[in-house]
C-alpha cells in the first residue's frame, strides 16, 4: 500500500470579541436582513488588543498539537497561509515558531489568499512523501479586520478573524491525501485584490493608492468562484476514480452562503453533505477550511475511511480542491 501524507489532528482558535449584523447596522447603512440574505453571515469574530495573526495562528497550532499528542519541538516544518500577517518580514510562520517553541522547525508563509490553506497543504504533502518521518504544522490564519475598509459595504460585512491548523504526518494504511488540483489565473487579479503598503520609491508610487484594503467586484467573483470550485472538485474525483456519491463530506471555502448553495446544486450533492459555518465567522480567507475542518472533526463528522473533499477559491485568482480519505 502506497505511502501518503495524512492529517493526524486538527485545531482552531477565534477571538472572543464578536461583531454581529446588528453591530454593523450602527456603523454603515445596512441591515441584518440585507446581510443575511446576500451572504448568510450573522456574526464574525474580531481580534482585540494583542491578538495579531501570529497569535491566532499560535493558539490554533497549540490546540492541534495537543490533539496530536505532540510537543512543539517534534514539529519539523511550520507553514502559515495568510494575507494579513502583522509584519511583512519576518514571516508569520517564524513568529509562530517562536511563540509556540517549535525550535526544530523551519518556517515560512504561503500567500494564495482564500486558497492558501490548500496550497500550504500541498507543499507539506510533498515534503512528507520525500521524508515520511516528518511532522508538519499547516496553519491558515487571518486578521482581515485589519484589511477591511469599514465604510465599504461591499466588503466590511463579509470578513472576520480566525485561525485553523492541522498536523500532518505519514500513513501506509491507505488513508490521507488522495488527490489534489490547484489552479491560478493572474489575469483576473483586479476583481479581488489588496494593495500592499505604499511604495517608498517615488518612481513606483501608485497615484491611486487608497490604503491596504480588500477590494472586490462581488458579482464577477461569485460567477468565477462557483464554476472554478465545481471544476476543481470534479477533477480531483476523476483523478482518484471516486464518484461524488462516495464523498461523505465537502468542506468548501466559507465565503458566502449563496456561493456554497450554488456549488452544492451544481455538484448535485445533498445539502447535509456540505459543511457550513459561514454564519458564525464570516469569510476568514485562508482560515475558513481548517476552522471548518476542526469543527467538523470535533462534531464527529469525520469518520475513518470516509472521503472528504476540501475546495477553495480566492484572490489571484487562485483555486483548487483536495480529496482526503480520513484516517
Amino acid at each position: 500500500m502506497s505511502l501518503r501524507a495524512s492529517i493526524l489532528a486538527t485545531g482552531s482558535y477565534v477571538p472572543d470579541r464578536t461583531l454581529s449584523n446588528e453591530d454593523l447596522e450602527k456603523m454603515v447603512d445596512t441591515s441584518d436582513e440585507w446581510i443575511t440574505t446576500r451572504t448568510g453571515i450573522k456574526n464574525r469574530h474580531i481580534s482585540g488588543a494583542g491578538e495579531y495573526t501570529s497569535v491566532l495562528a499560535s493558539r490554533a497550532a497549540e490546540n492541534a498539537l495537543v490533539a496530536a499528542g505532540l510537543a512543539p519541538s517534534e514539529i519539523d516544518i511550520l507553514i502559515v497561509a495568510t494575507v494579513s500577517a502583522e509584519m511583512t518580514m519576518p514571516s508569520c510562520a517564524c513568529l509562530v515558531q517562536n511563540e509556540i517553541g517549535a525550535v526544530n522547525a523551519f518556517a515560512f508563509d504561503v500567500n494564495a489568499a482564500c486558497s492558501g490553506f490548500l496550497y500550504a497543504l500541498s507543499v507539506a504533502e510533498k515534503h512528507i512523501l520525500v521524508n515520511p518521518q516528518l511532522k508538519i504544522l499547516v496553519i491558515g490564519a487571518e486578521t482581515l479586520s485589519t484589511r477591511v475598509d469599514w465604510q465599504d459595504l461591499n466588503t466590511c460585512v463579509l470578513f472576520g478573524d480566525a485561525a485553523g491548523a492541522v498536523v500532518l504526518g505519514s500513513s501506509e494504511l491507505g488513508d490521507g491525501l488522495i488527490a489534489e488540483k490547484l489552479f491560478s489565473d493572474g489575469s483576473l487579479h483586479n476583481l479581488l485584490y489588496m494593495d500592499g503598503a505604499q511604495s517608498l520609491n517615488p518612481a513606483l508610487n501608485n497615484g491611486e493608492y487608497q490604503g491596504s484594503f480588500i477590494k472586490m467586484v462581488g458579482k464577477d467573483v461569485f460567477k468565477y468562484a462557483v464554476n472554478a470550485m465545481e471544476n476543481a472538485v470534479r477533477v480531483v474525483l476523476g483523478q482518484a476514480g471516486v464518484d461524488i456519491g462516495e464523498v461523505s463530506l465537502i468542506v468548501p471555502h466559507q465565503a458566502n452562503i449563496r456561493i456554497i448553495n450554488k456549488l452544492t446544486q451544481k455538484l448535485g450533492v445533498d445539502a447535509e453533505k456540505v459543511y457550513i459555518n459561514v454564519s458564525k465567522y464570516g469569510n476568514t480567507s485562508a482560515a475558513t477550511i481548517p476552522l471548518a475542518l476542526d469543527e467538523a472533526n470535533r462534531e464527529g463528522l469525520l469518520q475513518s475511511g470516509e472521503y472528504i473533499v476540501l475546495c477553495a477559491f480566492g484572490g489571484g485568482f487562485t483555486w483548487g480542491a483536495t480529496l482526503i480519505k480520513w484516517q
